[in-house]
Order: C-alpha cells, then structure tokens, then sequence
C-alpha cells in the first residue's frame, strides 16, 4: 500500500509538459525511464535546447533513489569529453530534482540499426572507436557506467557519438562502495549485464567493456549473442554459455575484429580486454590493417600510443549497411516457371528487408524525384551526407546524395539502393524498376550491388507479369548466388514458400520463428 509521502506514480498527472522548472521552459515529453522523465526544455537565459531529466514524483520521497539521482548528476558532471553527453545543470526545486543535459539531436544506435541494419567494418570501428573514448574518459575518473546498450549510444546528426544516461553509474574502489544498489544489485539491463553484475559482485571498468561487447555483437551479428523469454534465463547465459561465433552471423568481417569482440566477452574480468584505452589500440590496428586509409584526422580521438582521451569530432565514414542481396537461390533455374517462383520470393524478400528496416517514422515519398537541387542540406562529404541521409530516410535526404556527390560512386550506388527500396515499399515500381537495373549492371567488384540489383529487377518484372524476362534476370544471378550468405538464402526460400502459398510477406518474428524451427544451427 503506498503512504501518502510516496505516492503512486499517475503518468499523465505528472507530466510537466508546458510548465516552468526552475529556468527551463518544459516543451514536452521525450521519454520516460524507471527512475525518471525526460523532457525537450528550453533554457531561458541561453536560449537553448535542453533535455531535462526529472525524478519521478513517487521516487522523490525515497532517499535512496534521490541519493542515486544525484550521484548520476554528480557522476556525469564531472565528464566533460565530446563522446558524452554533457551536463549543463543540476537543481531542486521544493521535491522536484532534475538534471539539465545536452539534447542531442539524433537517433540512439537501436533506432539506427532497426532502420539501416548491421553496419559494415568501417562504420563500426567509427562507433567502437568512439563509445570507447568515452568509457576510457570515465575510467580515468574511477567511473562504471554499468549500462552500456545499443539504447544509450547515440549517433547525433553531425555524425558524433555519444555515451548517455549515467544513471546507474558509479565510482569504482574500496573506498567508494556505497551500497545504494543493493535494494535491486541486478540493476542493468539483461541482455548486456556482465557476469560480475548479474552475481552482484563489485564492479570496475571492465564490467563495461563486456557490456560494450555485447552492444558490439549485437550491431554486428543484428542479434544480440544470449537472449530468452525471461531476464533469468538471459542471465543465466551470461554466466554459462560462450556466444556463438561471430564470424558465423558475419563472415564478411575480419578475424581479428571478431576475436577483439570476443575478448570483450570473456567470463572472467581478467580475460578480457583489460580497458577501454587497450581496446582503443585494437582497433587503431585493426583500421589500419583492414580498412587501409589513415586513421582519421577529422575524427581526433584518442591518440593510440598516449591513450590520452581528448574530443572526438564528426564522424567521417558511413557506408551503406543493409547489403539486403548478398544472397540468391541454390536453386537450379531450369524454366521459366521456377524462375518466376524465385523472382517472387526475390520480391517478398525485398519487401520483407524494406518492412524490417523502415524508417522510424513515416516518411511520404515526394512526387517529384529531378528536382535540380534537393531541399536537403548540403554536408561536406559525400560520407556525411550519406550519414546524415540514413538518420533522416527521406527519399529526398538519399537523392542529396546523387545531385551534390555524382561522381562519388561508392555513396551514390548505396543511396540509390535505399531509394529503390523505398520506392519499391511505395510501389512505385517504374522508378523503383530503373534504379535496380542501374544497380544490376554494376561491375564484378560490386557483387553485392548487383544481386540486389538483380533480385529486384527480377522481381518487379514478376509484377508486371513479364515472367520471361523476369526468369532470365534470375539467370544472371547464378554465377554470384553460391558466393553469398547461406543465412539470407534460407530466407529466400522461405519468402518463397510463402509466396507460393499467398501468405504475403514474412513478418521478421514470423522469419525468427521459422528459422528457429527450420534450421536451429543457423542461430
């Protein structure tokens, strides 16, 4: 029974939406946590914006959750580094605690994937790289974040990354146990807890080194590497199980990456990679070994002999992260018959990729594709402009990218096959159908481009009822289709199938689910 000193939370009457707070003018609400609300507010005397967190009414007459609010002020505010997000002001009043931060305009790292998929190895290691400085920054001030996950981790739209919400963090070392997590010691998030947190057993950086490791595996593989019906059971398999490899859901990464990632998840704290300064070195090595160019200069992070964290500006290279046809059909073509069914499963599997990596929010396709300069800002790159296109997913933030970058082929073929899709998930398949034939007729060296290409030529054409033609563009497929992912063949088949029997397109539990049944050692 709730005492009148603690009442019972009533959402929609503690909603601060247009009121005063202190000197922030409270716009509306941006979300809400387990201990407390965070609005967009605007910050009278500066003029800015600002996400004020506030601590939930019902927590603010228990000592212990104020005392944990203010430690995250306390903690937070002592990190000044560009890959954290910054705190600006910490205040009472009467029984209403808050923290002013940095509203950081942008997408957190689970939005970005569900609306881009797995990035490839140069975007990734832009990511680690930066999540790292920051951990490494913490660590200098005796800090565990304790929270590490995709949800934290936000890519802002000038291509920064930053650590968020150090509401669970605290200052690791003897002298600093404060035992205010002992009412829930398994405060955390499942799916990303170490070992050592799970048991409830003191913690230091290294525990967010496994949780980074987890929030890693997860962008890389698109799953996370335990899950279950139940937190138990999650966190029961971080303590028992090994993942499984990562080169199996990823074989186009390198060795080394996929060994680094493992490290991270080692059992024992000890086996682990041992900081976030150690793992900055790792991946410098592994961008010069794997990705060729220098280590970016626009992206001024953590000097990797010197391990000294200083700011880390604006993210440099982002390719294009849903190669959604790495993969064709095993099947023979042998009629154009069969290759009608297989354009088919081609098209469910396209339209399948399109429903699981829609964009956030609906975004209406403009009826005029040639206008002469897109209303979409101009970035200094064609490598941002494909950033900030992904964050936005307007079929006019891709078409930025064609008009200002033309002869930046990389980046335009990888817009041009976001806009088919999007094109394709409009049916408008005339535009749709001339972007994939552009694709189709790409060179050797871009495999991966032409199988999508193909695929959605193949399957448009099955559309129009051209099955002829449709079945010889399944033809041209063969040669490439064994070189691609087993995993996205299943899939195939199984758009197939369903396609045969008018079930429409697999939904991604639906696509889980049979998996699962179908082929287990697939995980």
């Amino acid at each position: 029974m709730t005492s009148p000193s603690n009442p019972a939370p009533n959402p929609a009457a503690d909603d601060l939406s247009g009121k005063e707070l202190g000197g922030f003018r409270i716009l509306r609400r941006l979300g809400s946590g387990a201990m407390a609300d965070v609005y967009l507010a605007e910050q009278s005397s500066l003029k800015r914006q600002v996400a004020l967190k506030v601590l939930k009414r019902h927590l603010a007459a228990d000592e212990t959750f104020v005392r944990r609010f203010q430690r995250e002020a306390e903690a937070a505010a002592s990190l000044v580094h560009a890959n954290i997000v910054q705190i600006y002001e910490v205040g009472q009043i009467e029984h209403t605690y808050y923290i002013a931060q940095e509203y950081v305009q942008g997408l957190n790292l689970r939005q970005w994937l569900d609306r881009n998929g797995s990035p490839d190895l140069r975007l990734a290691l832009v990511v680690m790289r930066q999540v790292a400085a920051a951990l490494a920054k913490a660590a200098q001030r005796g800090i565990v974040h304790r929270d590490i996950k995709p949800e934290n981790i936000m890519l802002t739209r000038t291509g920064e990354v930053k650590v968020a919400d150090f509401g669970l963090a605290r200052v690791a070392g003897p002298g600093n146990q404060t035992h205010l997590t002992e009412v829930g010691m398994t405060m955390g998030t499942p799916i990303y807890m170490s070992p050592e947190q799970v048991e409830g057993r003191p913690l230091d950086p290294r525990s967010d080194i496994y949780s980074l490791g987890v929030t890693c595996y997860q962008m890389l593989a698109g799953r996370p590497p335990f899950s279950g019906d139940t937190a138990l059971s999650v966190a029961l398999q971080h303590l028992k199980r090994q993942a499984d490899p990562l080169e199996n859901h990823r074989p186009d990464l390198p060795a080394p990456l996929c060994r680094v990632v493992h490290k991270m998840l080692a059992k024992n704290p000890e086996h682990r990679i041992p900081s976030a300064a150690e793992l900055l070195r790792e991946l410098h090595r592994l961008h010069t070994t794997h990705v060729g160019d220098a280590w970016p200069e626009e992206l001024p992070g953590v000097d990797p002999d010197a391990c000294h964290t200083t700011a880390i500006a604006k993210n440099e290279a982002t390719r294009q992260l849903e190669d959604l046809m790495k993969t064709s059909s095993r099947a023979t073509v042998d009629q154009p018959r069969k290759g009608l069914w297989i354009a088919g499963g081609l098209v469910s599997m396209a339209l399948g990729a399109a429903i699981a990596f829609a964009t956030v929010r609906e975004t209406p396709l403009l009826t005029d594709t040639r206008e002469s300069r897109p209303p979409f800002p101009r970035q200094e790159t064609a490598a941002r402009q494909w950033y900030s296109a992904s964050l936005i997913g307007t079929p006019e933030a891709w078409r930025s990218v064609i008009q200002y970058f033309p002869t930046q082929s990389y980046w335009v073929n990888r817009a041009k096959q976001q806009l088919a899709m999007i094109y394709l998930r409009e049916e408008d398949y005339d535009r749709a159908l001339e972007l994939f034939r552009e694709l189709a007729s790409l060179d050797e060296i871009e495999g991966e481009l032409r199988a999508f290409g193909l695929a959605g030529e193949s399957g448009i054409l099955t559309i129009q009822g051209q099955y002829e033609k449709s079945a010889a563009t399944v033809e041209r497929l063969r040669p490439i289709r064994d070189k691609l992912d087993a995993r996205m063949r299943q899939f195939l088949y199984f758009a197939m199938r369903r396609n045969q029997a008018k079930l429409g397109v697999p939904t991604p539990t639906e696509w889980q689910k049979w998996m699962e049944k179908h082929f287990p050692e697939a995980g």
